[in-house]
């Protein structure tokens, strides 16, 4: 089945506006988009995940999601509803799948307090996917942020270590010569994005 939908998720400290441009993109390629602004520093799973069902509908449904964003896509995935049978693919831009080690440096300083509710997913340790849907994890190695003043010898976007991104169980990982915000906003991304949105799904795509 192909994909109709796409769920469209931003990261940290943002909302819905950041991720417009992208959506623009999809939405004249033909998708349906559902850019799902919530709290990220008090996430409420179910509002987010009763938005998402109501969205998804029994239609065939991919994820694109912003750092932050892929950790709220794996918790939906996890809650295992009807409607995530859906989803295939997820894409990720700059998601720190193993958690975050700036995040770590964050909550361990007198800064804590500014991450709040988000620490519970920016630090959880997920090393695998385990879920149908494929994961495609995209990466950024232009490192222009704290990264570099916490480990300068470490490869990442500036904010994400590139190795954060990696996962055994993924279909595939690519990395491009942009920042973590810039992710969002490159053509080459979107293209990239677009082309893995524009393969065909597995047959057994959807609930049996």
């Amino acid at each position: 089945m192909n994909v109709t939908k796409v769920v469209v998720l931003h990261g940290l400290y943002m909302s819905g506006l950041v991720m417009y441009p992208l959506c623009r993109r999809l939405n004249k390629k033909g998708y349906a988009t559902l850019n799902l602004t919530y709290n990220t520093l008090s996430p409420d799973m179910d509002a987010i995940c009763d938005r998402i069902d109501a969205f998804i509908d029994g239609e065939p449904t991919a994820f694109v999601c912003h750092s932050m964003g892929g950790l709220i896509a794996r918790r939906y995935l996890e809650r295992s509803s009807s409607q995530s049978q859906w989803v295939d693919p997820v894409i990720t831009l700059g998601t720190p799948h193993k958690g975050s080690f700036l995040a770590k440096e964050i909550n361990g300083s007198k800064l804590k307090g500014i991450l709040k509710d988000s620490i519970e997913y920016l630090l959880a340790d997920n090393r695998h996917w385990p879920f149908p849907a494929r994961l495609y994890s995209i990466a950024g190695d232009l490192p222009l942020g704290l990264m570099p003043l916490l480990s300068p010898k470490s490869e990442s976007d500036g904010t994400v270590l590139i190795d954060e991104t990696r996962v055994t169980g993924m279909c595939e990982h690519k990395v491009f010569p942009l920042s973590h915000t810039s992710l969002i906003y490159s053509r080459r991304v979107i293209d990239y994005i677009l082309s893995i949105l524009e393969r065909q799904a597995p047959d057994s795509a959807g609930p049996a």
